[in-house]
Order: structure tokens, then C-alpha cells, then sequence
């Protein structure tokens, strides 16, 4: 008689910043897993990533309605909690990896889904390598995300193509409004933007000026040392040409001696400093220097919240990279990550690839050189063409009373089978 083969549970969980789109991933792996029931049982959610399965604080999404799980692709946010938390070495803390193999044996997993960034990754990379080192069968598979669009091999990332979208109409927008103000009041606005190393972000700010709409705009990247006569002297002549200013600054500028404008001395849990609060720190100089009125903004958490005018291409390949993890992990695939592989630009035409976690695992994707003008203040052609495409499509939430309707899940516990486990 043939013995019965047990179908292995998945674990998904979310890591890092989360996106406009990273439900959208979410909604991926769970309606495409649903679909191979015959091959893979349920789908546990760690709550607030890596540190559910340390915890064996579990959400069974197999709870959750079928038009639940859907609305996931227009929610923002992480429906199942996030966090900042790396693990260290098998070396540095064994403790940590049998602990997650105590968990997986519990609860029958045999399928690791990590959505996040570069230190998700890394993350991600160590767990599939438990089945050599300590010989449990586990496939783990990365889901890229990442509004830095940082990561490697990936043409982009998705969750940065919506704040790409956000931060392009902003600037635009914001621009409109000085403008009008600029004959008696305000000549410069400033808006601060995310990225610690790689300054994609604020490149989007670029595509606000094209040529049936052309407006003054001043960038500062990470990748470029901030120069700060030459950097006036930028801002001077716009104002003198145009009356006013936009200047769009990556939290993550650096001064020559490379130190951060905006490090506050404060460090995260992977030991990042801590940003923010650059634009302030460009406002107080353009006001120094050229003793011009200026207003600033910080678009922090609302770039990255920004559902409601979220890019369809983002959309899309959110959701695309989740369906694709499940089928690499059914392929019997272990560390990897599905990226997008651009075919042409004009039409946008992209497919879906993989990529070895070993080489995409702390690798950081700048700006490349000539994407960059020469001046060091704006975007080039080349970039634009790989930008715009990222943006493009609209993908409104459904809207009642004129409010988005966003979906909460039930986020029912898995009934815990172990004893505590401190971090």
C-alpha cells in the first residue's frame, strides 16, 4: 500500500518598509498556493515577519475569504505586520536557527516565502541554507520589494514604481503651486524623499518637467557629493530664469567628506543611521545663501502609503512576483528570487525571471553614472526611458463615500505548540 505523502504548509511573511503594492505580493502567494492544494497545504503568515516564526506567532490566511485575500491587491501597507530584524550568522546565533526549525517541524512547513528588501535577502538566503547545515528540507524563496529599488539583477523592484508614480505627480503638483506664489512669496520649495544609498527616488522627481511642461528642477542624489556653492548657483539661475524652484533631495545625500546632511546619530536594528529631516538642512542653506523664501516638505511615510494613485505596472508585478515564488517553490527551486526581466521600453514589455540569492543577498543597485546629468542636478534620457515605463497605468482602489476601501484581515493565531521563545 502506498504511503500517504503529507503536503508541506507555507510560511509568507512581510519584511522591512512596507509598499503601496507588497500586498499585492501577499495576494500572490496565497490565491496561487490555494490553487495547488494538492501540493501545498496551508499558508501561515508570521506576524510581523521573521519574528512570528521565531515566536511561533502564526496566522493562518487559509481563515481569510477568498474576496479578502483579492482586496489584499489594492490595500496598502503590510496586512500581516512588518519588522526590522536581521538574523545573524549560524555561527553568531545557532540558537535562533533551531528555534525556526523547532517552529517548521511544529507547524509541517516546508515552504519559506520572505517579501522585502536587501537585508530580507540575506534573510531569506540563510534559511535556505538550513537543509545543508542542519538537515531540515526547506525551499526558500525570496519576493522582492523595495521602494529604494535598490535591489540587484531585478530590472526594478516592485513597491518602487508606485512611489516613483507618487513622487513624479507631487513634485509636478507642488511645482504648480509655487509657481503661482512665486511673484510675492515662496521661490523654492523642497521635498525630501527616501533612499539611504541609491537616489531612484528622487530621480522620479525628475519626470514632473518634460517638454509640453517644463519646470525648473534641482535633484540631489546620494550618488553625488553635495556641492554646496555649486548647488546654489543651480537654484540662483533657475529662479532668476523661471521665478521659483523645485529642489528634490534623497534623505540619503551625502556631504563630500561623506557624512550624511541629515544623520541624526541614531541607528535602526540592521545599523543604518537614521535619516530624515534633510530638507530642512537644504531650506536652511538655500536661505543663507541666496536669502530667497522657500517652503519644505517630507514626504516620508504618504510616498510609500500612496495606494490610491498606485502604478498598474507596479501592481502587476507585485502580484506576479508572489504567484511566481509559489510556482519556482513548486519547481522544487530553494534560493532564489523571481525578478523582472524588461524586454523592451517602448512598448513596455517585461517577463519574469530568477536569480540565485547568493547574488542578490547585500548587493545594493545604484544610480547608474549616465543616468545622472552631468552637472550632477538631474536625470538624463536614458533614465527617463527606463522610468516612465514604471509608471505608467492607473489601478484606483474601489472607493465608497470617498474613501478608499482598504481590507483588514481577520488575522486569526495558529494555535501555538511550543514554549516561549525570547528575543
Amino acid at each position: 500500500m502506498a504511503k500517504k505523502v503529507i503536503k508541506k504548509n507555507a510560511f509568507y511573511a512581510q519584511s522591512g518598509g512596507v509598499t503601496a503594492v507588497i500586498n499585492a505580493s501577499a495576494a500572490g502567494v496565497i490565491e496561487t498556493a490555494r490553487k495547488h492544494k494538492h501540493k501545498i497545504g496551508k499558508v501561515y503568515a508570521g506576524r510581523n515577519g521573521i519574528i512570528g516564526a521565531l515566536t511561533e506567532d502564526l496566522i493562518d490566511t487559509s481563515k481569510e475569504s477568498a474576496a479578502a485575500v483579492k482586496a489584499l491587491r489594492h490595500t496598502p501597507s503590510g496586512a500581516f505586520g512588518s519588522c526590522r530584524y536581521k538574523l545573524k550568522s549560524l555561527e553568531a546565533n545557532k540558537r535562533e536557527y533551531d528555534r525556526l526549525i523547532e517552529v517548521f517541524k511544529a507547524h509541517n512547513i516546508g515552504y519559506f516565502f520572505y517579501n522585502g528588501g536587501g537585508d530580507s535577502a540575506d534573510t531569506c538566503l540563510k534559511i535556505s541554507q538550513l537543509s545543508e547545515t542542519m538537515g531540515y528540507p526547506i525551499q526558500a524563496i525570496h519576493v522582492p520589494k523595495t521602494v529604494d529599488n535598490d535591489l540587484p539583477i531585478t530590472d526594478n523592484c516592485p513597491g518602487f514604481g508606485s512611489v516613483a508614480k507618487y513622487i513624479a505627480v507631487s513634485t509636478r503638483e507642488a511645482s504648480f503651486d509655487v509657481a503661482s506664489m512665486a511673484k510675492t512669496s515662496t521661490k523654492v520649495f523642497i521635498l525630501e524623499v527616501m533612499g539611504r544609498h541609491a537616489g531612484w527616488i528622487a530621480a522620479a522627481g525628475g519626470l514632473a518637467s518634460t517638454k509640453d511642461t517644463e519646470i525648473p528642477i534641482v535633484i540631489l542624489f546620494p550618488e553625488v557629493s553635495f556641492d554646496k556653492p555649486k548647488f546654489l548657483a543651480k537654484v540662483d539661475a533657475h529662479v532668476k530664469k523661471f521665478g521659483y524652484c523645485t529642489v528634490v533631495v534623497s534623505e540619503g545625500v551625502k556631504s563630500a567628506d561623506g557624512k550624511f546632511l541629515a544623520d541624526q546619530g541614531l541607528r535602526d536594528a540592521f545599523g543604518h543611521a537614521q535619516l530624515g529631516g534633510v530638507a530642512p538642512v537644504v531650506a536652511s542653506i538655500v536661505k543663507e545663501g541666496l536669502n530667497l523664501k522657500y517652503h519644505w516638505g517630507v514626504a516620508d511615510y504618504l510616498q510609500r502609503a500612496a495606494r490610491h494613485i498606485a502604478s498598474k505596472s507596479d501592481v502587476d508585478q507585485a502580484y506576479a512576483m508572489g504567484r511566481a515564488a509559489v510556482e519556482l517553490a513548486l519547481k522544487g527551486k530553494n534560493s532564489m528570487m523571481p525578478i523582472v526581466v524588461r524586454k523592451s521600453s517602448k512598448p513596455y514589455k517585461w517577463a519574469i525571471g530568477a536569480a540565485p540569492l547568493a547574488k542578490v543577498a547585500n548587493v545594493e543597485k545604484m544610480m547608474p553614472k549616465d543616468f545622472i546629468t552631468d552637472d550632477g542636478f538631474g536625470i538624463t534620457n536614458k533614465c527617463r526611458q527606463y522610468l516612465e515605463p514604471l509608471i505608467q497605468g492607473e489601478d484606483y482602489p474601489p472607493y465608497k463615500n470617498g474613501m478608499p476601501q482598504y481590507v483588514r484581515l481577520k488575522n486569526v493565531a495558529v494555535k501555538k505548540k511550543l514554549s516561549e521563545f525570547k528575543l
